[in-house]
């Protein structure tokens, strides 16, 4: 199976090149578990689909740390049906979560209550696609349910469902949104805006 992520980061300050390059830096402790490629548009992340959400905060709070508005973005991917295997993407658990929806949704939470605090207050929205599964509609219908017992649900949006709360449980939320719904062996993908020191914060 391929996972991975194309990540976008954007400061809102004139010192944009200092953050963005300081954050990419903030990555260095993930390059022995993911392949982490930067060119001029995003940042490719490829890797176990566990470790991409950590790395993505960490690459955030980098960026965040400055005190300025930032922005990241990011396309994240699993078990697309165009992209070859690579050994790097291999999971760390024992594969794709094949257990019943309510086990599942219970494995989630307990996994978001457990994630660390950083300080860093974010607010963040997504949409999840699993896609070429059966019952997809089940599988978002669950996704929702987590979410909303999750601790960081603001509220749904058109499209979309919005997070907001400590950056450590927010980014947890949306790494088992990614890794806990949708077929073990489908192609599931997920789009997030993630923001940080936003001027226009509710």
């Amino acid at each position: 199976m391929f996972s991975g992520a194309q990540v976008s980061l954007y400061p809102m300050s004139d010192d944009f090149v200092g953050v963005i390059f300081g954050a990419i830096g903030a990555l260095d402790a993930w390059r022995d578990r993911l392949r982490i490629e930067t060119d001029d548009i995003s940042t490719l992340l490829v890797g176990p689909p566990e470790i991409l959400f950590p790395a993505m905060r960490d690459l955030l709070l980098s960026a965040a740390g400055s005190g300025v508005h930032c922005v990241l973005s990011a396309a994240v991917s699993r078990g697309c049906p165009g992209e070859p295997d690579d050994p790097v993407c291999t999971p760390i658990s024992d594969g794709p979560d094949g257990r019943p929806l309510g086990e599942r949704i219970y494995a989630a939470r307990a996994a978001v209550a457990g994630s660390g605090l950083t300080g860093q207050q974010v607010a963040a929205q997504f949409s999840l696609y699993p896609l070429g599964a059966g019952h997809h509609m089940d599988e978002i219908y669950g996704c929702i349910e987590f979410l909303k017992s999750s601790g960081v649900f603001d509220r749904s949006k058109n499209f979309c469902t919005k997070l907001s709360g400590d950056a450590g449980p927010v980014f947890a939320t949306l790494s088992e949104a990614f890794t806990r719904f949708g077929a073990g062996a489908g192609h599931v993908a997920l789009d997030v805006t993630v923001s940080a020191n936003s001027p226009s914060a509710a």
